[in-house]
This record gives structure tokens, sequence and C-alpha cells, in this order.
């Protein structure tokens, strides 16, 4: 067995949804599952319109329901034509949609969107286009059935990031899919989405489908996962920045994750988790280059001083400083304690004997972190900085890769420098707007205009 899921931009349409089709019939030897995001833009739309309601802008709201149904109906119909199954499918669809235009309506009327009412409209999505996709795939010929993702995907009730219940998911995946597979059908069913125990609708929060798919994949220990995008693989850096990025075609486990935390955006930073613990190989693959080589994630790639170049924007610092630190035990303990009170995650930590630095993305939370550390110390915030990361395997093997990253970087302002406990990462804090030009300078000086082997 193995899980093939496919991206939102790879469900953009339906000629985009006839190649994966052509995708999953190449693979019907190794008995597929298929995941599926929503149609490329539905779930900022479906957020979109759930905001609307919530504002009371019931009409602008109304209109985008009624244009989600139009698109939907439209590739449904250029897939299906006017037959028996066109017909039950768009009727499926069409009830569906009038569950949201019933759910803006009463959102409307209390002024207020819980975050569980939040997740039943983001669900909706995957939802739709899993059912486009079965019926598409079953006029081309496979047996291809739908599965309601919330009939496999067990969560906690934490609605807009919940917790997969992995011992539940294998147990259901298991009595759900597993027989399905054996009777030579093709199981597809949406990602991003799963249930309660008493099957209230959650989400996995925003990349999850991906991570939907790695999670079934190791509960059916599959022989690998294939994650199918838009880009040829996973790149030595963002592409859109830097113009002679290239393929990777080989990368380990570790490297991908710390990647995929660090601003890549091939991968959901949580996807291949599960797969490293069982070593089941994830593989990166562009739609609509089926014939590529991809990328190809496993524990035994080469090891590299530098494999692959990161950044992000947007990041914010806070700092804890106060002479009571020194020489005390368990400050860090105390600092750490308050993010983890406020589900705030922390990337780069860097310490001194009297100080803290760590850096967030999510400030939603950020002036009730500022209240609780307070007591602690002076607390300070620097806002608008960026996170550029080298990220290889052999780092620590190479004396030289610091020093040649704070050169490239000369004239740039670095506020920060952290080097994994592991070795695998060295990261650098610059100003925001320096991420862009750090990333093409790193870039150049590590891997030059030489392809690399």
């Amino acid at each position: 067995m193995i899980v093939v899921k496919f991206g939102g931009t790879s469900m953009a349409d339906a000629a985009a949804i006839r190649r994966a089709g052509e995708i999953v019939r190449s693979r019907l030897d190794r008995r597929p599952i298929v995941v599926v995001s929503a149609f490329a833009g539905v779930t900022n739309q479906l957020l979109h319109i759930g905001a609307q309601a919530v504002e009371g802008q019931l009409v602008p709201a109304m209109a985008s329901v009624q244009a989600l149904r139009d698109r939907h109906m439209t590739e449904a119909r250029a897939l299906l034509g006017d037959g028996p199954e066109a017909t039950a499918l768009v009727a499926e669809l069409s009830s569906m949609i009038d569950e949201l235009a019933a759910l803006a309506e009463a959102l409307s009327v209390l002024g207020h969107g819980t975050p569980r009412a939040m997740d039943k409209i983001a669900a909706l999505g995957e939802q739709l286009s899993s059912l486009v996709a079965a019926a598409a795939f079953r006029q081309m010929g496979m047996a291809a059935r739908h599965v309601d993702a919330r009939d496999v995907m067990r969560t906690d009730d934490r609605f807009g990031k919940a917790e997969p219940q992995a011992d539940e998911i294998s147990d259901a995946a298991r009595r759900v899919i597993a027989p399905m597979v054996r009777a030579g059908e093709v199981p597809v069913l949406g990602g991003f989405v799963g249930a309660t125990a008493h099957r209230i609708t959650t989400t996995l929060g925003r990349g999850g489908s991906d991570y939907s798919a790695s999670l079934l994949g190791a509960a059916l220990r599959v022989e690998a996962i294939e994650i199918w995008t838009d880009v040829d693989g996973m790149l030595t850096a963002d592409p859109r920045v830097v113009r002679d990025a290239r393929l990777i075609t080989d990368i380990r486990f570790d490297e991908a994750s710390e990647l995929a935390s660090f601003g890549a955006k091939v991968l959901h930073p949580s996807t291949i988790a599960p797969a490293v613990k069982l070593g089941i190989p994830v593989y990166v693959f562009n739609s609509r280059n089926p014939t590529g080589s991809g990328t190809r994630i496993t524990f035994d790639a080469p090891r590299r001083a530098v494999t692959a170049i990161a950044g992000k924007k947007s990041v914010t610092v806070i700092k804890v400083r106060s002479a009571r630190m020194l020489l005390q035990h368990g400050v860090l303990r105390h600092i750490f304690e308050v993010f983890e009170r406020h589900r705030t995650s922390v990337d780069v930590v860097a310490t001194s004997e009297v100080s803290v630095s760590v850096t967030i993305d999510d400030v939603s939370n950020l002036e009730a972190l500022l209240n609780d550390l307070q007591p602690l110390g002076d607390v300070s915030v620097e806002r608008n900085r960026g996170i550029l990361a080298l990220v290889g395997a052999g780092m620590s093997d190479d004396s030289q890769a610091m020093a040649r990253a704070l050169a490239a970087l000369d004239g740039a302002r670095v506020h920060m420098v952290s080097l994994s406990a592991s070795g695998i990462n060295l990261t650098l804090i610059v100003d925001g707007d320096q991420v862009d030009t750090g990333m093409q300078r790193l870039h150049a000086a590590f891997f030059g205009r030489q392809v690399a082997a």
C-alpha cells in the first residue's frame, strides 16, 4: 500500500483532477490510498465567508457561497458530464453548500463565531473535493470509493488545530480503509479534517492535509507516502527568492523537518513526523511533471554540510533579562512554562547568564505572554525580524560553515545566532527586510552556480 496525497493546486480544476487521476491509475498495482486537499484557494474562501458572516456582512458572504457553489458544480459537470452519477454528485455537493449557507446565516445573527463553528466551515473544502475526486476517478474506470475522513481521523477537541489520536486513527484505518484496499478499491478521503470521539468536526490546522496523509500512512504501515504538489520537489532555497535554487533529489528526515519548520512551503512541519517514527519514505512530486524524479526523504540520504537554506519573515523576538538569573536554577523552566501555558511555539532560543532570547511566529497571545513573563525579569519585544536557517546533517563536521555564513551576510545586522544541539541547523536572526537578500547571499556562498551532486 501507498498513500498518494494531492495538494490544492493538484485539485484546482477538472484538468488538474484528471491529471491526479492518471497518477493514481499509474499506481494501482501499489494499492493506493488517496488523500486530497480542498480546491486551490477554497479554504481561504471558506474562512473569509465565516468572518464576513460574523461581522454581519451576510450579502457578500452569500455571494461567496454562491461562487463556491458555481465553481464546484462547474468542475463536477466538466468531469462527469450530465449522466446519473453527475446528477447524484451535484445534488450531494449542493446539499453540503446549503448547510454552509445556513451556518453563515446563523453566525450573522449571533455575531460571534466559535472555533468549533469555524472548523465546521473550514472542513467543507476537503469534504467537497474528496467527493468530486472519488467520482472523477470512478468516471476514469477506477474502483474509487469515497471515505468521510471523520470516520478515520480521530482528534481531540482543540478546534482549529486539533491533536490527532494516533492509536484511534490506526484502529479506524484498519477497520474502515484496509478492507477496501484488500477488495481492490481506491479509498479517497479529504485531508485536514478530523472529528472528536463524539464526531464533532475538527481540523488539523493549515497544511494539515499533508499531516493527514502521513498519519494515515503510519496507521497502515504503508511502503511510501507521496506528496503531489506544484513544484518538482524540495529545493535548495525558495525559488521565488533564489532563482538558481535547485532540486534536492535525496534528503534526510531530520533535514526535511527542519526546513519545513523554518519556512520551506513544500511540507507542513508536522507532515513527516509519523513517517519518521516508522522509517516510511516520503516523496515529493510535481503533479504537472509526473515523470520528474522529485525528492525522496529517508533516514539514509547523504550527509551534507549544508543541504538547503530557508528563510522566514514576520518573526518576533522576546528577550527576558534579569540579574537574578545569575547562578539560579529553574529559570528556563519558569520561562518556558509561560509559553506552554499560552500554547505558543518557540523557534529559536539563545541564552546567556542573565538573559534569554526566543523567537515566535504566532503573536496572537503576545500580550498575555508578556504579562506573565514580566515577573521573571525585564521583558522587551523586537518585531519585524526574520530567520535565516542553514540546514545540513553534516554541518557540525564543517568547522568553516558558520564563518562562511557570517561572511556572506557582511553588512547585514545579525541579532542572534543559534546552532542546534544536534548541529543540523545554524539559525541567524536578521532584520525582516534582509531575509530575501540574505538567502540569496547564503545560497551563492554555499552552492555557487554549480549543480549540486
